[in-house]
């Protein structure tokens, strides 16, 4: 399985990410790519502890049971549920956006496992190091894939 912090991995995701450009369609969803990329933003500041959200009572119940879409090897599906916190709305600068994606990319690959936040993700819980590694490429190829590249 893919995980993020992988450097080679991380590299083939900012080469996918540079074929972005804010006229390239959503195949699914709302988000212009943008929105997106501020998106994916948010959700990589969890495991590098720049961000913490609170725990949702629905992934508090179902967070449990499906946790392995998280870290299997099936591809996130259309049009899933996002945590309120990470909803990215308004005009947004794509240049800028992927400059900040790929600082963060670089931060997650640098700190490695053992670098680590621990605070839960706000749907699933608590995630291991490895699990985190595994749900920000899966999230991340997800909204890649929203897009075309």
């Amino acid at each position: 399985m893919k995980t993020l912090y992988n450097p080679a991995v991380a590299a083939e995701v900012k080469s996918r990410l540079a074929a972005l450009t804010p006229a390239t369609p959503p195949l699914w969803g709302k988000m212009t790519a943008p929105q997106a990329v501020a998106h994916c933003c948010a959700a990589l500041q969890v495991p590098l502890g720049d961000a913490k959200p609170k725990r949702v009572f629905i992934g508090r119940v179902l967070g449990p049971i499906f946790k392995p879409v998280l870290t299997n090897e099936k591809e996130f599906g259309k049009n899933a549920p996002t945590d309120p916190s990470f909803i990215v709305t308004g005009d947004r600068d794509l240049n800028a956006e992927r400059a900040r994606l790929s600082t963060l990319i670089d931060r997650f690959v640098a700190m490695g496992t053992a670098g680590c936040s621990r605070h839960p993700h706000s749907f699933f819980g608590p995630l291991t190091a490895t699990e985190w590694g595994i749900g920000m490429y899966k999230h991340l190829d997800h909204h890649l894939r929203q897009f075309g590249v």
